[in-house]
């Protein structure tokens, strides 16, 4: 969809030229269906160009995106949080200027010199027409983006940076389960991941309508699979989960309220709400959950005020989501819930 953006329009910030971000709907098509646009920057690591190494790479994302959400859990059940930086990002207040470095001081990134996202990746790449996405992994010695590939960037890290994970660290994308778990997560973005946006960005009554039933239908087909095992693929946590918990934790919170009247919530599910708070209750989803910046994400035309203003701030979610389960019961197995590296039997 690159092609309606014409022209580059530029604004001096502090002294520096940025690139104004184009909007969400230069990817709605003819028929108002919202077509995601296409990851710019897919490099792999382990290269010439890209060494895996310490003390070159940083992380940036975001607290309400969720395929920010994913990278940062695995990097945390990993154990990589020495090997990669990791840093936060926002919203400038000048929407149009895209993702601030609003944490660093005086809101400027100090391995990279930068204030704003779009300098390292027109800096990476002068002739990108797209917006400007998190998570992005930028190699700071160059100040170039490597990756942001948001649906395999969990996959460089489960297997181009295994030397640097931790001791005894899950194998989240075991090599005898790669078929499966990569044909899960295909189905995952098509019908869940993104479906739940195509929905939020439909222009059109038939791409609100493919959206919305492909979504909820997925929700039912995975209640059912739930039924029956503890986890997407059997008796252990898998890159699918990880990709499954990051968008289901947003559900109540933030996404029903941009598509109007709902099927069905999260909490209304029995096997999937149980099974997300199982996920929760482990440290490197609930340290990477924030439910207060779920809640407030999103243009505040669609906030419903009464609710969003008083009920989520008097909420105590972590005891909600800290109710304990009983889906160890669903085991074959008595071997804890992560399958350690080189131990697949």
């Amino acid at each position: 969809m690159q092609e309606k953006m014409k022209t580059r329009q530029y604004v001096e910030v502090n002294g520096r030229k940025i690139l104004l971000r184009p909007k969400v709907n230069f990817e709605i098509d003819e028929n108002g269906y919202y077509r995601r646009q296409k990851n710019r920057f897919t490099e792999h690591f382990g290269t010439k160009l890209h060494p895996i190494e310490k003390d070159r790479y940083i992380l940036f994302w975001s607290k309400g995106c969720a395929w920010s959400n994913r990278v940062v859990i695995v990097i945390t059940l990993l154990g990589l949080e020495e090997t990669i930086k990791t840093e936060v990002v926002d919203w400038s207040e000048n929407e149009d200027l895209g993702w601030e470095f609003v944490n660093s001081p005086s809101h400027i990134n100090a391995e990279t010199g930068a204030q704003f996202l779009s300098e390292l990746y027109y800096n990476t790449d002068p002739e990108y027409l797209g917006r400007t996405t998190v998570p992005a992994i930028v190699d700071y010695k160059t100040n170039t983006i490597v990756n942001n590939d948001f649906r395999f960037l969990t996959n460089y890290l489960e297997t181009e940076f295994r030397e640097y994970h931790m001791e005894n660290a899950p194998d989240l994308y075991p090599y005898e389960l790669r078929k499966q778990i990569d044909d899960m997560n295909e189905w995952l973005y098509v019908n869940v991941n993104d479906a739940i946006y195509r929905t939020c960005f439909a222009n059109s009554v038939e791409a609100y309508n493919e959206g919305y039933n492909t979504f909820f239908s997925a929700l039912d087909a995975l209640d059912d699979r739930l039924s029956e095992q503890r986890f997407l693929l059997g008796d252990y946590v898998m890159d699918s989960d990880i990709r499954l918990y990051s968008t289901l934790v947003r559900m109540d919170l933030n996404y029903l309220r941009h598509i109007g009247p709902s099927k069905r919530r999260l909490v209304d599910y029995k096997n999937l709400w149980e099974y997300c708070r199982e996920l929760y209750q482990i440290p490197a989803f609930s340290s990477n959950t924030y439910f207060q910046e779920l809640a407030a994400v999103g243009d505040k035309r669609f906030k419903f005020n009464p609710y969003y203003d008083m009920v989520v701030p008097q909420t105590d979610y972590e005891k909600i989501w800290s109710d304990p389960t009983n889906r160890c019961a669903l085991s074959k197995r008595d071997k804890g819930i992560f399958l350690k590296e080189g131990r697949f039997s």
